[in-house]
């Protein structure tokens, strides 16, 4: 079982950063994939990164590649989403989860853990 906490977010102009953290527990954390997602208003949710569990293989959506950075520090359980030059369009409920599969899982069906989720909203 893995029990996973975002935090981070907040209201940043248009062209600023943040950072997201997922804080996770329990000791298998080390050896699950994980991936952010994300949903706008009205929106489906929709993909934005993926990391395996050693961190050594990322990827990311289109819409995202080149301004955030996914990385994760097993010994702190903890995963990351480094956004930076936001735009409004960025504007969701990011959501971190877990995959059982160790390696870079895109869809998220394949995710078996959520968090509850943290605002980001870019104003232009």
């Amino acid at each position: 079982q893995v029990q996973l906490v975002e935090s981070g977010g907040g209201l940043v102009q248009a062209g600023g950063s943040l950072r997201l953290s997922c804080a996770a527990s329990g000791r298998t954390f080390s050896s699950y994939g994980m991936g952010w997602f994300r949903q706008a208003p009205g929106k489906e949710r929709e993909f934005v990164a993926a990391i395996s569990w050693s961190g050594s293989n990322a990827y990311y959506a289109e819409t995202v590649q080149g301004r955030f950075t996914i990385s994760r520090d097993n010994a702190k359980n903890t995963g990351y989403l480094q956004m930076n030059s936001l735009k409004p369009e960025d504007t969701a409920v990011y959501y971190c989860a877990a995959s059982r599969l160790p390696a870079v899982v895109v869809g998220g069906v394949n995710y078996d853990y959520w968090g509850q989720g943290t605002q980001v909203t870019v104003s232009s």
